[in-house]
């Protein structure tokens, strides 16, 4: 992992040019036919292949990320998203019909879905390139010009963004800005017509608020903490793998992650004898010489992931080097539910488990907490799945497994509550970025005179039968 200090920014000067200048495009016309659409986004694809080595370089460098993780999550997943809008663009683009009533026909009614206009991408730095070129894909299939805000966070891939994007895609439609809190509230000031935001709650209120000052809708996707339920007949061994592995991942900075486990107490000792179990047949009997584990993006999160261990005694980990920013996979137990680690999102490989008596328990628990972007639960019980799902509620969940659905297309993905409003992915990204425009079309004949004054006693009565 680099070292190398980058400070990538875009003058905030130059920010509303460029704003103005991707609307004089939009104006134009250029961006509406399906063939430009179809064009921007094999072009995307292309460059995710033609220059992966350049990303996942990048990728290494901010978060030490292995590379096929790195391909897997930042680049495979966009590329599965651009393959299904090409294949069904045409038939989302095409007006939908739709019932008329009696009294309005001849006639034909339907929805025309137009590109929006210019839409802005606000990504963060846990998976830079998946969460700016993802929303960014329904932007373009939507027939918008669009503005990338990646993270300057994650510097060495915001600059390669930055460097690639205009020599692939059409620079008069796409532009991706750099820099930090200025040059966002330097775009924050410009007129837009979507934005998307993916990060934190604090931001995001700040994005809304923006964003109300011109009547802009919003996407904000968020995070919060992902509970995970362990019925006392899952299959433990399953569990212990699938739960690791969704934790684990990108070492543990992933808004969907399971940020805690809720078990039976008598499964409490066995889930995390195979967790244990699990991180070694992933990473080794030392997992900071592993190549496929991640590290932790900057000093200051570290900081803050070591805090929210300060009184606690780990079941497994807690090992961190400070130098090279690693941080063991850990598991937490006897963990209070008030305690700092249960309070905020972690966003980092520390896992509490917390015991409780039956399912019941369990989903008291939840409900008493804000509504998680993701809620997992495993068991063997189709009763109980359906009863978590049905007495729960969160942005998405998975049964039996973890983090896979945000990989499936035409799964809307999205927070509800604190973790976010709206979602996107597949078809729901073309539609968030598409107005819905509703169009009734009627023959010029027959033209008959009930419709228009004066209103005479058999008007009323045909209007009020067929109306």
């Amino acid at each position: 992992m680099s070292t190398q200090t980058l400070t990538p920014t875009t003058e905030p000067s130059q920010i509303p040019k460029v704003v103005s200048d991707l609307r004089a495009t939009f104006e134009s016309g250029k961006t509406r036919p399906i063939e430009w659409r179809r064009e921007q986004l094999q072009r995307l694809k292309v460059l995710l292949e033609e220059r992966e080595g350049d990303l996942l370089d990048a990728l290494e460098a901010d978060l030490g990320k292995p590379r096929l993780e790195g391909w897997a999550t930042d680049i495979g997943i966009v590329i599965n998203d651009i393959e299904h809008a090409l294949r069904h663009l045409s038939g989302w683009i095409k007006p939908e019909r739709v019932w008329t009533p009696l009294a309005q026909r001849p006639g034909h009614a339907s929805i025309h879905r137009e590109p929006l206009g210019v839409a802005l991408v606000i990504a963060p730095w846990n998976y830079p390139v998946h969460l700016l070129l993802l929303p960014m894909v329904g932007a373009l299939a939507a027939g918008n010009c669009v503005v990338g805000k990646p993270s300057e966070v994650t510097a060495h891939t915001s600059s390669t963004l930055a460097r690639l994007v205009p020599e692939y895609l059409d620079r008069d439609s796409v532009a991706i800005v750099e820099g930090g809190v200025p040059e966002t509230q330097a775009l924050l000031a410009e007129r837009f017509d979507h934005i998307l935001y993916t990060g934190n709650g604090r931001v995001g209120r700040v994005v809304m608020e923006a964003a109300a000052k011109r009547l802009t809708p919003v996407t904000l996707e968020l995070g919060g903490k992902s509970p995970t339920i362990v019925d006392r007949d899952a299959n433990l061994d399953v569990a212990a793998r699938r739960i690791a592995f969704g934790k684990f991942l990108n070492a543990g900075q992933t808004c969907i992650a399971p940020d805690y486990v809720l078990v039976t107490r008598e499964q409490e000792q066995p889930l995390i004898e195979r967790m244990g179990q699990a991180i070694r047949d992933f990473y080794g009997p030392d997992p900071a010489e592993s190549p496929d584990y991640a590290r932790i993006v900057n000093e200051a999160h570290f900081q803050r992931l070591e805090q929210l261990l300060a009184g606690t005694t780990p079941a497994i980990g807690g090992e961190r080097h400070a130098a090279d920013r690693y941080f063991a996979p850990t598991v937490l137990r006897d963990v209070a539910p008030d305690s700092p680690v249960m309070s905020d999102e972690i966003f980092g490989p520390i896992l509490p488990v917390l015991p409780v008596e039956d399912v019941d328990e369990a989903i008291r628990f939840v409900n008493d907490r804000d509504r998680p972007l993701a809620l997992y639960v495993f068991s063997e019980s189709n009763a109980v799945q359906d009863r978590v799902l049905a007495e729960t509620t969160s942005g998405g969940a998975c049964v039996n497994t973890t983090v896979m659905h945000v990989a499936v297309p035409e799964l809307p993905f999205g927070g509800v509550g604190a973790s976010g409003m709206g979602a996107y992915h597949g078809k729901t990204s073309f539609d968030v970025f598409s107005h819905k425009r509703s169009v009734l079309t009627k023959p010029t004949r027959p033209d008959p005179k009930i419709a228009y004054p004066p209103y005479t006693k058999l008007k009323e009565r045909l209007i009020r039968r067929f109306l």
